[in-house]
């Protein structure tokens, strides 16, 4: 009975809805409307209503966006028999439709997420199931696999029911039988090194014959050569943290069906987009808003899928699926997929238990994300989430916003040229007057950015998204028509983690930016030359001139992303403020370790004494380590130093000489996974709509002027070079 009176509440509400949103009224009308609900939800969330208001806020810019689909749907769009105007006003139309569609999706998805599930605290080691780690490498530096490799022997877990495998795609038979001489020689000099350091650090060693399926096939060899009950797989450059197993394994008991158990990504370096617009320490980064908000809204509908790395995965499961998806390069979320449909769960943790590296050069960012795409329109293509037998409804829902969104780059090219078709060549693509225009559009606007606000609060900034998906979309485009084109002709390739940006220069892949922008400037000229010469249509020219505005400030501060800055150090450091000793010469020194990256330390010596430092000079650090390894010591080089009062700070290379030390810098790094949560909430703040929007413009116009200048810069140093020549 209960669910027969829902049924007929929901009905109600929903011809109510749609009544209210197709009922015929004047400008003033919809103004007024709008300013209501407007004022409604902004009152919500300065009173900070959670719970059902939430909903409530959500429902009320929910029935404004339904009600501009309407007048856009019957009144706004050009003649069919005008063909000049009616095809780029469709396409516009078009994609304001799918955004509103992303929008519901989302809506869906995230609008309640389901709470951040506690961890795991029973313990019982003799209930403990075996763990296999898988590490997949390719071409990764053995300084970075060494910290990963010695991150996960470091494990708090019987060493009796773990074992860790180092997967090595990089000295396969194939490579080092290869025709090209050089390139045989450097993979069986990998396989000779990388076998070396597996036996120091007391890890398998796995390689295969055929470098086949990628990613999979290399996670495929490793099941068909490992026995545990669990698989955890950590990318290369992903370390984890002690507890990483503890917390995540226990869940597998109370659920025999699940297969998966997913944990977020947490970085520490900034992406090229954060380091070059120098908002890492200040903003939450791009991936927060996926790992923060949408994971969890999709756990909320057993949605949460398999992200590559930083998982534990259930044997049984893969056996059932015959081991991990090779159809598409996104082995990770077509796996999850597969195993959805057939009935198994999956759990997402919202703690960050491991730490990694993002790219550091914006081509090999822009090369990262296109693997992403195009992978997810294979999956779109071959396996259709929203027909995929097996799958809830909810699941298909879920599934269709994950693969969807990476269409993006179709509609973000849209709304970035859509004002030259009326500002170059006069085609009217929208038929309505400019009172019209900001009575439904602006309002639509407003109360599709107050809805994300509430959506995703504090976890993605006003026009952050808007920026990140127009900096990508110039490069993303051409890669995702050509997947849609050839669905098969995609193939993986690793992303490059381990480059550095030593000086400033223009991205490689920079140029597409600056003709826009010059583009989109002139386009602003002749929208200003419009006003004045054509009076009796400045309300449309004033409308379309700033949308095109709009345009240019994003544009603007895209110069920033792609001019490179230059950076002394190759990884970012981490504060730890640990107590330790330091070695000079004989003689020992109370010390606290005060912050930590991949390469080094800072270290600060407190005494009177501290004579006889100078540069390159070795010293040790002695250190009480997390794990359970003894008091030691690691050997390192000091690179500076700086001494006020009875405080010297000491800024250290490590200097590695057996696998002990690399477990001592993976447990300096790595072992506390705490730091990375109280480094994540200290960027958490919600700066509003208003101060959200004046920060960004104030950002754009500081990131456009360097763009420009660096411009310049290169510009004249390429003329200065040929005219040497």
């Amino acid at each position: 009975m209960r669910v027969f009176l829902s049924a007929v509440v929901w009905a109600l509400a929903s011809v109510l809805i749609i009544t209210l949103v197709t009922l015929p009224i004047n400008t003033r009308t919809q103004l007024i409307a709008s300013l209501l609900v407007v004022g409604v939800m902004a009152i919500i969330r300065v009173l900070k209503a959670e719970g059902k208001w939430r909903l409530v806020a959500l429902a009320f810019g929910s029935a404004m966006i339904l009600r501009y689909v309407y007048w856009r749907t019957t009144s706004t769009l050009p003649p069919v028999n005008q063909l000049e105007n009616f095809i780029p006003g469709l396409l516009v139309y078009l994609a304001e439709m799918y955004s509103v569609l992303m929008l519901a999706l989302s809506l869906f998805v995230v609008a309640m997420p389901l709470p951040p599930r506690p961890p795991y605290t029973k313990r019982q080691d003799h209930d403990l199931p075996t763990v296999d780690v898988f590490v997949p490498t390719y071409n990764e530096d053995e300084g970075l696999l060494a910290n990963t490799l010695a991150a996960a022997r470091n494990l708090d877990y019987p060493p009796e029911k773990l074992t860790v495998w180092l997967l090595d795609d990089g000295g396969t038979l194939q490579k080092r039988k290869s025709a090209n001489v050089l390139d045989a020689r450097a993979a069986e000099q990998r396989h000779n090194s990388l076998k070396l350091l597996c036996k120091d650090l007391g890890v398998n060693y796995l390689t295969r014959d055929k470098n086949e399926h990628a990613k999979a096939g290399n996670l495929n060899n490793g099941l068909k050569h490992s026995t545990g009950d669990l698989v955890a797989v950590f990318d290369a450059d992903h370390a984890p943290a002690r507890d990483f197993l503890l917390e995540t394994v226990g869940f597998f008991a109370d659920d025999p069906k699940l297969f998966l158990v997913q944990t977020p990504h947490f970085f520490l370096n900034p992406d090229p987009v954060e380091r070059n617009l120098r908002t890492f320490e200040k903003m939450p980064s791009e991936n927060e808003m996926f790992y923060g908000i949408i994971q969890r809204g999709l756990d909320k509908w057993d949605a949460a899928f398999f992200c590559g790395s930083a998982a534990v995965l259930n044997r049984k499961a893969l056996d059932v699926s015959n081991g991990f998806s090779g159809v598409s390069i996104t082995e990770d979320c077509e796996t999850a997929l597969d195993l959805h449909s057939r009935g198994w769960h999956s759990i997402y943790l919202d703690r960050p238990l491991i730490a990694g590296l993002q790219p550091a050069t914006f081509a090999s960012f822009i090369g990262q994300r296109s693997r992403w795409a195009q992978g997810m329109m294979q999956i779109l293509r071959f396996r259709f989430p929203p027909l995929k037998r097996g799958l809830s409804f909810p699941q298909r829902l879920c599934y269709m916003s994950s693969t969807l969104f990476w269409l993006f780059p179709f509609p973000r090219t849209i709304f970035l040229f859509a004002p030259l078709f009326y500002l170059f060549f006069d085609l009217q693509i929208f038929t309505s007057s400019g009172g019209e225009f900001l009575v439904y559009s602006l309002a639509y606007m407003v109360v599709n950015l107050m809805m994300q606000n509430y959506l995703y609060g504090s976890f993605r900034w006003p026009w952050i998204s808007e920026l990140y998906e127009y900096v990508q979309t110039v490069h993303l485009l051409p890669a995702v028509v050509s997947v849609m084109l050839n669905p098969r002709k995609p193939t993986f390739k690793v992303t490059a983690k381990d480059e550095s940006v030593s000086v400033s220069r223009l991205s490689e892949i920079s140029r597409p930016f600056f003709v826009i922008f010059f583009v989109l400037l002139v386009a602003f000229a002749i929208s200003v030359y419009r006003v004045y010469s054509e009076p009796y249509k400045a309300d449309v020219t004033l409308v379309v001139g700033g949308w095109n505005l709009l345009n240019i400030i994003l544009a603007g501060c895209a110069l920033g992303v792609v001019s490179e800055r230059g950076e002394r150090q190759s990884s970012r450091r981490v504060k730890v403020s640990r107590r330790c000793e330091f070695g000079i010469d004989g003689r020992w020194f109370t010390a606290t370790i005060e912050d930590v990256s991949a390469n080094g330390t800072a270290v600060q010596v407190y005494t009177e004494g501290f004579q006889g430092i100078s540069v390159e000079k070795l010293g040790t650090l002695r250190f009480q380590p997390y794990s359970d390894l003894p008091v030691s010591d690691l050997p390192v080089e000091i690179r500076n130093f700086d001494t006020v009062g009875d405080v010297t700070t000491i800024g250290c290379r490590y200097k590695p000489q057996k696998a002990t030390d690399h477990r001592l810098i993976a447990d300096l790094i790595f072992a506390n996974s705490a730091q990375w949560t109280q480094f994540q909430i200290s960027r958490r703040h919600n700066p509003g709509i208003i101060g959200g929007t004046i920060w960004f413009l104030g950002l754009a116009i500081y990131q456009t002027g360097r763009g420009l200048s660096y411009l310049v810069r290169n510009t004249s140093r390429d003329s200065a070079a040929a005219s040497r020549r």
